[in-house]
């Protein structure tokens, strides 16, 4: 098959990602959420291991097609905050702008996974990105723009040079920040051309990467990482927690180490969010908010990353990691060190 990527059930069962007995549910599966599995991410997976933690992330599970009350085909309120087609604008000095609709691969706990479906455009038209740019013209509360979608470098790099020209003539926008998973997914596409289109002379862009495990930096990823930083492109990491594929302490303190070897600053820890379908993969609160402990003072601050979750609803981000600092009733505080212990602070 070569390196093509799988987005059918055939396929899946062909490259022994999927059993036979699964076709009719997974033909069901495909109806709704959008399947792709680049060659890259599809050659880690290790089919002698059903909890592979790879496929975990983007082998379709007949399990997502069981929803509960709590989840939400928009499940971080992107809809109650977009003010134009394309735009998101939860918070007072960053808009996100969603360029395009579709992923080089569709992780099965996407939170837009019903944004970037079967049959969903493609990307904002011509008229509605001059809308979308228009919107960000006309707020000079925008300081950053968060180009998103979808994932922006699949774009060419024609395209994604014109959007940054466009982003580079609007003074008052000083970031531009890229959301994508490209360098893992498809690390060829990391051209010198597409790096040059990412540059902004006089604006700061930052490239934001979402892994989930380790094994995903491959050396080829780790290359493709490189050509961006060494253009001078600050990295930073966004990973989800995921059970069965992050969620121990081994798995993420080896996570944290491989970002930050590859020069990729650990920034989000995502909670799983409420999309439909994705119980099997969400752990509780409880569990990252102990593996942040274990990685407090054990590994690098280097590698720690903010433990957040999108509130439900479109209410942004809050951090709910572990709390070190307890007040007494003399106002004296107690501090907790990253081995257990308690010290007295003076108010």
């Amino acid at each position: 098959m070569g390196s093509q990527t799988l987005r059918t059930p055939e396929q899946l069962v062909e490259r022994e990602l999927a059993s036979p007995d699964a076709l009719a549910a997974l033909h069901e599966l495909a109806r709704r959420y959008t399947v792709a599995i680049p060659h890259a991410l599809a050659g880690l997976i290790d089919t002698s291991d059903k909890n592979d933690p790879i496929a975990r992330q983007f082998v379709p599970d007949v399990a997502e097609l069981d929803t509960s009350a709590a989840e939400n085909a928009d499940p971080i309120g992107d809809d109650a905050h977009s003010p134009v087609e394309g735009i998101v604008h939860r918070y007072p000095d960053r808009v996100l702008l969603k360029v395009v609709h579709v992923c080089a691969v569709y992780c099965r706990f996407c939170f837009r996974r019903e944004m970037v479906g079967p049959d969903k455009p493609n990307g904002l038209s011509p008229a509605a990105l001059e809308k979308a740019l228009a919107y960000i013209r006309a707020n000079s509360q925008i300081w950053e723009v968060i180009l998103t979608g979808g994932d922006p470098l699949v774009l060419s790099p024609r395209r994604l040079a014109a959007v940054m020209k466009e982003l580079a003539a609007i003074d008052h926008v000083k970031v531009v920040r890229i959301h994508t998973r490209v360098p893992v997914a498809e690390p060829a596409r990391i051209s010198a051309a597409l790096v040059r289109a990412m540059k902004l002379k006089g604006k700061a862009v930052y490239v934001a990467v979402h892994v989930n495990h380790a094994r995903e930096l491959t050396p080829a990823a780790r290359d493709a990482c490189a050509r961006i930083a060494d253009a001078g492109i600050p990295l930073l990491g966004q990973s989800v927690l995921l059970a069965g594929v992050n969620d121990t302490e081994a798995a993420m303190t080896e996570l944290m180490r491989a970002l930050v070897e590859c020069r990729i600053k650990p920034y989000y820890l995502h909670h799983a969010d409420l999309a439909p379908g994705t119980a099997h993969l969400r752990t509780g609160i409880e569990s990252g908010q102990n593996l942040m402990r274990e990685l407090r003072g054990r590994v690098s601050g280097l590698c720690q990353p903010t433990y957040v979750l999108d509130i439900p609803g479109g209410h942004g981000k809050s951090p709910i990691g572990p709390a070190y600092l307890n007040m007494r009733e003399d106002n004296s505080r107690a501090v907790q060190d990253y081995r257990g212990g308690w010290h007295a602070y003076p108010a």
